[in-house]
């Protein structure tokens, strides 16, 4: 019992001080993501704070940590554009309605992810193939990489002191850090790296990146205070914040009463919304997977479904920018020692006492150690493997990491995802398709055999008519199944052509050693082939067969 106790102290101080470390990461992600959505950075906080929360308590995968992402706040741009043009255009002009459609939107993304789980959609992350996998790792870091570099950047101010646009994209201007400001924020970035890679080495009794972002903070403050350092404080401003404090998410009573409730807003939100919700499960399935592996433990896909989409529902009720699972955080909480739901929770909590009562004291954190956690987490999510082993796996897998990882950064998770799983299964049924074998052998009564090898389904279909010859072939024909597996109703409908076509040459055919389920359904579909299929068989193959097919399907 006395054990159980220190595992479950020492436990418990890791995930706390692991939570403090995420909490202090999310802030200038939630901040910069709610930037790139065109929402005020308090927006994204408390989306970050809302979904970190839910899903801590509720979710399938402890240690993993959700808030505001990139990959969904793109998606959300041209629906709040879209909604301000609306608001625009009444005849009683509505400010930031957009907003409104984007809470509006998160109603119905939740409705759609917990739907998700409920029907227990989750388990078919499993189909994603490991090349995916690595190609969604890969693509994710350097996503990620390149997201810091935009720290190195400042915003061209005018005379006025003005933010100069650019008249071509409508974006604002930044360029290079230089001179002082850039040797200092990369040796502040330097440091923070060094000491996540030399602090594990001496003792991990303390999180090596709490630590980093505490001394590297200090060191900005206390000795380099007469110096232009990047800050939290700094950066939301510069991005056109007004600071990270703030008051308690209240409920949004302006969704329900600016959103005109009509069709046509229906059909405004419903592809956003779809879009959304996928975005948002693949990437938290894809990390919860990833987790799973880290921590060599096993989540809940459909639980995790059902905490994402109700988080984003309340994200729609309070104002919050709705969200999903976060790679790079959820690596941090891991490698910190957060392995249970109370880092999640910490780190949320902590997140929303940074904005009622700390604003001042995180405003002063600088960029610079929070960029070098980041790179660490690049280093630490990257594949590096994946060099090694190109070219000791076939080419299409080689093929499907490159491809993922490719349209990870070109475009988003989502598409990447999808991309590669279709790759990879029509590659998997292109090998398949050609496997499938007939061995031919004529009995002493003349009645000559086909012996199928090789599953039987719509990629193979084209190639089992080619084994055939009808026209030349005797009056019984047998063919034999046993080393063979009907995967689906192509090949159902190849065997059904296939027995039309003898018989309509006036020839007999008998089937022979279909499994139980594939005779139920021929049966069903045409009685004759209770006459064609023989099922008193007395090859041993064809039990041992039989019995493990239906302890797969149990």
């Amino acid at each position: 019992m006395l054990e159980l106790i220190k595992k479950q102290t020492a436990n418990a101080k890791d995930d706390i001080l692991s939570g403090l470390t995420v909490a202090l990461a999310l802030v200038p992600e939630a901040v910069a993501f709610a930037f790139v959505a065109g929402v005020d950075p308090l927006v994204g906080l408390y989306g970050a704070f809302i979904m970190g929360l839910i899903t801590s308590i509720f979710g399938g995968r402890p240690g993993m940590i959700s808030g505001a992402t990139g990959a969904m706040a793109v998606v959300m741009v041209a629906l709040i554009k879209g909604g301000n043009e609306i608001g625009m255009n009444m005849d009683t002009p509505v400010e930031d309605l957009g907003l409104q459609y984007l809470f509006l939107t998160l109603l119905l993304v939740g409705i759609i992810q917990i739907s998700a789980g409920l029907f227990k959609l989750g388990k078919f992350v499993r189909l994603i193939p490991h090349p995916v996998m690595m190609g969604f790792v890969n693509g994710l870091a350097i996503v990620i990489f390149l997201s810091q570099l935009g720290m190195f950047k400042t915003f061209e101010w005018d005379e006025l002191g003005q933010r100069v646009v650019d008249p071509e994209t409508g974006d604002y201007v930044k360029h290079w850090l230089t001179g002082t400001t850039m040797y200092i924020m990369a040796a502040l970035v330097g440091l923070t790296m060094l000491i996540m890679y030399v602090l594990p080495k001496i003792t991990t009794k303390i999180p090596a990146a709490l630590t980093a972002i505490i001394v590297v903070a200090g060191i900005a403050i206390f000795g380099l205070s007469d110096y232009d350092i990047a800050t939290v404080g700094s950066f939301i401003k510069d991005g056109g914040g007004e600071g990270l404090k703030g008051a308690f998410p209240s409920f949004s009573v302006e969704m329900l009463t600016a959103v005109p409730l009509t069709l046509e807003t229906f059909y405004l939100i419903l592809p956003f919304a779809l879009i959304l919700a996928a975005v948002g499960l693949i990437e938290s399935l894809m990390t919860l997977n990833l987790v799973d592996e880290l921590t060599e433990t096993h989540g809940n896909g459909n639980r995790e479904c059902i905490a994402q989409g109700s988080a984003n529902m309340l994200n729609g009720l309070f104002g919050g920018m709705g969200g999903c699972a976060m790679i790079g955080q959820s690596i941090i909480n891991v490698n910190s020692g957060g392995r249970g739901r109370l880092s999640g929770i910490v780190a949320a909590v902590t997140l929303l006492i940074f904005i009622l009562f700390a604003s001042e004291y995180i405003e002063q954190v600088p960029i610079a150690a929070l960029v070098g956690v980041m790179f660490m987490v690049v280093i630490g999510t990257f594949a590096w493997s994946s060099f090694r082993i190109l070219h000791k796996i076939p080419k299409a897998d080689a093929f499907v990491i490159i491809l993922v990882s490719t349209l990870t950064v070109i475009f988003d998770l989502a598409i990447a995802v999808i991309a590669g799983v279709i790759v990879s299964a029509l590659v998997f049924s292109w090998e398949n398709a050609v496997k499938i074998r007939a061995r031919k052998r004529v009995k002493e009564d003349g009645t000559k055999v086909y012996e199928i090898w090789g599953p039987l389904f719509f990629g193979s279909i084209q190639n089992f008519n080619q084994k055939f010859d009808v026209a030349n072939d005797p009056e019984n024909i047998e063919i034999d199944f046993i080393e063979s597996r009907v995967s689906d109703h192509s090949g159902m409908e190849a065997i059904t052509n296939i027995v039309a076509k003898y018989e309509k040459a006036g020839k007999s055919v008998k089937l022979k050693h279909l499994s139980p389920d594939c005779q139920a359904l021929l049966i069903k579909g045409n009685r004759h082939f209770a006459e064609l299929i023989e099922k008193d068989v007395d090859d041993p193959r064809y039990f041992v067969v039989t019995d493990q097919e239906e302890s797969f399907a149990l």
